[in-house]
């Protein structure tokens, strides 16, 4: 399994500072060492015509030469600095491979990205640029692109996003595309406080554990399926947050480690089964212990490798046929 990294392009922070950044190459450091069949990737920068498929130029350009106001960089949550924008470009470019993957091989990973609090023309809530909204424009156009004997249809795209803050971002994008389906499970009291709708969002307490987690995800997985009983997409692109489990400074939810793990499992599962191939990304986690958050995370990255395998299986046996 193919998976993208991109943390040697470290983003400078003032000391103090709340943003983890050191839970990516923790990750990566324990993937190598634990999870060998992962192949770890550097990860390519996005180009201004890929920022373009999602964002506005005005605001590429902005954060390209440092003209955000002082505003935009406290509504973002990071200084402006070339090396804010290189790792940014990166991490957009770790989840557009990791799509190019999936379809593929069935399942890839970004191990960042899930930036969806990023807006056409505004960052927030420490995203720059929306990876996947990128992601899923550019793996559309690239659909239609490619030679075919005969046509294909519009590949759809679901977002299923599991962060514990709404995707906010994510959900403005695609207000107007029926062609992209965003389903968001989130803390109800939880940031960003002005929720964007989106075509499926789920509200949960503060406080909430494993079993009510969990039926909220097995219910909303069954009204995803429903609403393309006609065609079912032709990608995920899954956002695992780590910040539902129970040691997260500002997760509010009450998730154990376990849970979170059977909560990939469920979601890896139903993809694989269906045949939709999955592009990962990692998305928020603020361990009051960092190594709690990095922990989490691997055990997503195994749910991930489990899915691969039974995806080789499936070409294997020659039954792997990327679906239009």
């Amino acid at each position: 399994m193919q998976a993208y990294y991109s943390d040697h392009f470290v983003l400078p922070l003032p000391d103090g500072h709340r943003f983890p950044m050191a839970k990516y190459a923790l990750l990566r450091e324990r993937i190598a060492a634990e999870l060998p069949a992962v192949q770890l990737v550097e990860a390519p920068a996005a180009t201004d015509g890929e920022l373009a498929l999602a964002h506005e130029p005005a605001y590429i350009e902005a954060v390209t030469r440092g003209l955000l106001s002082p505003t935009q960089q406290r509504e973002m949550g990071f200084p402006w600095s070339e090396r804010m924008v290189e790792r940014s470009r990166r991490s957009v470019g770790a989840t557009i491979a990791a799509a190019r993957a999936a379809l593929k091989q069935g399942v890839a990973a970004n191990l960042a990205g899930g930036t969806h609090h990023a807006q056409a023309g505004r960052g927030g809530g420490y995203c720059v640029f929306n990876d996947m909204a990128v992601a899923a424009r550019l793996m559309q156009a690239e659909w239609h692109r490619t030679p075919l004997t005969m046509p294909r249809s519009l590949l759809r795209v679901a977002v299923i996003d599991l962060d514990v803050h709404q995707g906010n971002g994510t959900a403005a994008i695609f207000r107007d595309d029926p062609s992209v389906f965003t389903l968001s499970l989130h803390g109800a009291k939880n940031f960003p406080f002005r929720k964007e709708p989106g075509d499926l969002d789920v509200e949960l307490p503060d406080g909430c554990q494993d079993d009510e987690y969990l039926q909220a995800l097995d219910a909303s997985l069954t009204t995803l399926w429903a609403r393309h009983v006609d065609q079912l997409p032709g990608l995920v692109f899954y956002l695992a947050g780590a910040d539902p489990h129970e040691g997260d400074r500002l997760g509010r939810l009450k998730l154990s480690a376990a849970g979170l793990a059977e909560r990939d499992r469920r979601v890896f599962t139903a993809c694989e089964q269906r045949g939709i191939p999955v592009a990962l990304t990692m998305g928020g986690g603020y361990g009051r212990v960092i190594d709690d958050t990095v922990a989490v995370q691997l055990a997503t990255y195994r749910a991930a490798l489990h899915c691969a395998h039974a995806w080789r299986g499936r070409s294997d046996e020659g039954s792997h046929n990327q679906r239009p």
